[in-house]
């Protein structure tokens, strides 16, 4: 018989663009509710502004990340949404290419991830520094 269980953890962004690694929240997670069983976890952060990304982090591949973006999406005047900070409008465009979601398997009641991988909130919004994540574990 399958089980559902959610949670929601509350992740501070701070003022700066930020890739911030969930890995230890997520493998927490699991440790209360997969009882050490098979799955999905589906991360999702229920904001306009952000996304989560599955990436290497801590050898720069997180700064090149906030990099390419800033290239991609400039923080200038190009964007019709035009409330917050200039530029915020490229915020708005994020999630179209960094999704606000992701599906990971879990075996044996842990992340089933590569090994250089990580769980990622992408925040490029520094108007709004309070996120929340959505953590559901099918099992």
């Amino acid at each position: 018989m399958s089980t559902f269980r959610t949670h929601t953890i509350n992740v501070t962004t701070g003022s700066t663009e930020t890739v911030a690694d969930l890995s230890a929240d997520c493998e927490a997670y699991l440790r209360e509710v997969a009882g050490g069983g098979d799955g999905l976890l589906n991360i999702f952060v229920p904001h306009a502004t952000a996304g989560i990304a599955i990436l290497e982090t801590g050898a720069g591949s997180d700064t090149d990340l906030l990099l390419a973006l800033r290239e991609l999406l400039p923080a200038d005047d190009r964007w019709r949404h035009r409330h917050g900070s200039p530029g915020h409008g490229r915020d708005h465009v994020l999630p179209a290419l960094v999704p606000p979601h992701a599906t990971l398997p879990v075996i044996g009641g842990g992340l089933a991830l590569g090994t250089w991988q990580s769980v990622c909130l992408v925040d490029t919004n520094v108007d709004n520094p309070d996120r929340q994540v959505r953590l559901s574990f099918l099992g």
